[in-house]
């Protein structure tokens, strides 16, 4: 019978080999292991052990994952591994990862020098957003007075027909305020990356890549169109964070 395999390496991503580990940094699991490094030539993985018997996927592991990337980013360019990512050991995301993509990895880390992801997150104020739906079709507005009051059977077809609508409306005024952000951001020479909707009233939700030495004008530039928008849409700028959406590595084999 084969002997039991105590740990495996869990990866998190590729950074240049001269990172410095803060000797504090614990990984996924429970208890954490210690984060290191695995180095082959200009390139390492920051990883650590965790019990292979133990399944991953928590909240808490999902966050850690995230917040060592992030802050890895926020210092060095950073090449992230979907959630996941396990060896067997060592020797094998020496031999396995790193050896064996070396060029791609080197290439793509100099790509990301001096650069990080940011996102920028904008909700409408849903009362502001419906009252300028409905300043803007008399249409919805007169169907909206019309069955005020009257019960939900009553007039439940048009209920959903408004709902629809003014859904519409929401997505028209989204895809605009999208694009008058990107536009904005444009002059920062960023690549823009959309994100998928995740709420009916979200307002705006591009991954940019900027450089890090930029983020003063970056944030420069959602300030403004914040204050413009204010009381309509709030707005966040989160980051600097691992390009999750520019590049990700494929997710290795255990």
């Amino acid at each position: 019978m084969a002997e039991k395999t105590e740990t495996v390496v869990y990866v998190y991503g590729i950074v240049p080999a001269d990172v410095e580990i803060d000797s504090e940094a614990r990984g996924v699991g429970d208890p954490p292991a210690k984060v290191t490094t695995v180095r082959s030539g200009d390139i390492a993985a920051l990883v650590s052990e965790i019990d292979p018997d133990r399944p991953l996927g928590t909240p808490e592991d999902l966050a850690t994952h995230a917040r060592l990337l992030d802050g890895a980013a926020s210092e060095v360019p950073v090449l992230p591994l979907r959630f996941g990512a396990v060896v067997s050991n060592v020797d094998a995301v020496s031999e396995e990862l790193l050896e064996a993509n070396r060029e791609g990895f080197l290439e793509a880390l100099q790509q990301l020098e001096g650069k990080a992801e940011y996102i920028v997150k904008g909700r409408y104020v849903e009362k502001a957003i419906l009252n300028e739906i409905l300043e803007e079709n008399p249409a919805l507005a007169e169907l909206r007075e019309s069955i005020k009051g009257k019960s939900e059977d009553a007039t439940r077809n048009e209920r959903i027909a408004l709902g629809e609508k003014i859904g519409q409306a929401i997505a028209a005024k989204r895809e605009a305020d999208s694009r008058r952000m990107a536009e904005a951001l444009a002059s920062l020479d960023v690549q823009l990356s959309p994100r998928d909707v995740t709420e009916e009233q979200q307002a705006v939700h591009l991954a940019c890549l900027a450089e890090t030495e930029r983020q003063d004008e970056l944030e420069s530039v959602v300030d403004e169109l914040a204050a413009e928008w204010e009381g309509r849409v709030e707005i966040r700028l989160l980051g600097p964070l691992a390009a999750y959406d520019f590049v990700v590595t494929e997710q290795a084999g255990a």
